[in-house]
């Protein structure tokens, strides 16, 4: 450690936990970041198979336009030229698919083009799409944090309690109209008569201002923001399972592994999971409400990937993402049951630097309960600690595997002949990689029937240990990195991080 630092010790290396490391360490902290698994990155992991790289979470972003919140906050980082990214289909973006009419809608970027691209399928409904799209910017703008400006947020509080399913419903009565609005909510886990608008609004909205794929995978973002922290003479350690925050005269001390190694420090930040952090931490500063609030959160829904090699030549490369529904209601798709399963899935192809003619992988992608698994729960497999589940569970890959691969070649003619090889991520392996007890992609769930429970600041009554990550306001990359930005404000102070990010962008 430089001296004359303050010591920050970082448990996670997830985006959240990177982008507090890279903030800290541009400010003047010294920074320790502590990760269990052999990769860093969290969510930004990737993986190779038959030469073909698969992100494990982040299969597009948005707001990486010049001058939106995610550009913002990478130039200020000082990484968004050195990003190898793609822009996606101008015009379509997202494609919104009823397999029982087998159209399908498209989401183009940009507002004006988002509206007129519905309007040539809903030409009657043309107000309505032109409120609606007004709407997601006037939510979006009650969110200080989300546009970068310093402000106290008391605007949002007179949407936290608004339910997405019955807004949209408020917009229009064309039932079709409805489903397409919200017909890529597979990217935050949306449930009907449960998640708040402002998720919907905040999510969607970063996609219609510019879409993205990372060309060879996400994990870019993980390695540069690394090499911010050790350029400026911190650590980023992997190997390193954190077992215990040790508390003593009300603040934290030290972390210690699992092997008993003790990491000393100033202050420390949580990457993981708040339940996962209060189980090892031993402190009467933690109130018994608080901890039982944080333990009995639920957290959204998980899912079953399937990441495909293809046959080279066989499968026509698109700038663009799928959302596929078996019936016409987007908002039941995580009510099924063994023999419905799945209700729904998306498609995502894999970005190359070796072609943009022809694809080399996709992923698909259906929404999975952990209960599916359960019966697993006691096994663990990661690159770190390789195991076999079992053959039971691994006939359990292969048979949804196949399922979900023969329905998509219903809609893909040709995908099932054009495959090389498939690799399977269930809940259990989102659980063992992301340290979160039931495999949860998107966190802790949002509630609009009781908006403050699910928010979780990142502060605590223990004055040097904080929380970040998507379980902090919100989840994706944007979400998270905004997440960072709170967590930050707390040893830099808002106005001077928000005026620092700013100040980076020239002209």
């Amino acid at each position: 450690m430089d001296s004359g630092k303050k010591e920050v010790v970082i448990v996670g290396s997830g985006i959240g936990g990177l982008v507090c490391g890279a903030i800290l360490s541009m400010n003047g902290f010294h920074v320790t970041v502590l990760e269990r698994n052999k990769q860093i990155g969290g969510n930004l992991q990737t993986y190779a198979r038959d030469k073909c790289i698969f992100d494990s979470g982040v299969h597009y972003v948005g707001g990486l336009e010049k001058g939106q919140n995610l550009y913002k906050i990478f130039k200020y980082l000082g990484i968004i030229d050195k990003l190898k990214m793609q822009k996606l289909d101008e015009d379509a973006f997202d494609r919104i698919v009823f397999l029982t009419d087998q159209k399908e809608y498209k989401y183009a970027q940009g507002y004006d083009r988002f509206a007129e691209s519905l309007i040539k399928d809903f030409p009657e409904e043309k107000d309505s799409i032109h409120y609606y799209c007004e709407q997601i910017q006037e939510i979006c703008r009650k969110f200080p944090m989300y546009q970068l400006e310093v402000g106290d947020g008391f605007n949002k509080s007179s949407v936290l309690g608004i339910d997405t399913k019955a807004f949209i419903e408020s917009i229009t009565k064309n039932e079709r109209l409805r489903n397409v609005l919200a017909g890529n909510n597979g990217l935050y886990a949306g449930i009907g008569d449960r998640t708040p608008v402002y998720v919907h609004a905040l999510v969607l909205n970063s996609y219609i201002e510019s879409s993205w794929r990372f060309i060879d995978g996400g994990s870019q973002i993980a390695r540069l923001l690394c090499k911010i922290i050790t350029n400026s003479g911190g650590v980023v350690k992997n190997r390193t399972e954190i077992t215990k925050f040790h508390e003593e005269g009300g603040n934290i001390t030290y972390v210690e592994d699992s092997t008993g190694k003790k990491f000393m420090g100033d202050y420390f930040i949580s990457n993981v999971h708040p339940a996962r952090t209060l189980e090892i931490l031993e402190s009467d500063k933690i109130r018994n409400a608080f901890r039982h609030r944080i333990q009995n959160l639920e957290n959204s829904l998980s899912a079953f990937m399937v990441n495909i090699t293809l046959k080279p030549g066989m499968v026509k490369y698109e700038k663009t993402n799928y959302y596929c529904f078996l019936q016409d209601d987007v908002w039941n798709t995580m009510d099924h049951t063994d023999e419905t399963w799945p209700l729904s899935y998306c498609l995502f192809y894999s970005a190359s630097s070796k072609s943009d003619v022809w694809a080399e992988a996709v992923t698909l992608m259906a929404y999975m309960k952990y209960e599916e698994v359960e019966k697993w729960k006691d096994t663990f497999n990661t690159v770190l600690s390789p195991a076999i589940r079992s053959e039971e569970y691994e006939k359990f890959k292969k048979e949804k595997a196949e399922k979900l691969i023969d329905l998509a070649d219903k809609r893909f003619k040709g995908l099932k002949d054009a495959v090389l090889g498939y690799y399977c991520a269930t809940p259990l392996t989102f659980r063992d990689y992301m340290g979160t007890h039931d495999g949860s992609i998107y966190g802790i769930s949002k509630n609009y029937k009781d908006p403050l429970k699910t928010f979780i600041s990142p502060r605590t009554r223990i004055p040097n240990l904080l929380f970040t990550g998507q379980n902090v306001n919100l989840h994706g990359v944007l979400g998270v990195a905004i997440s960072s930005l709170v967590t930050c404000s707390e040893l830099l102070g808002m106005d001077s991080l928000i005026n620092s990010i700013n100040e980076a962008q020239g002209d």
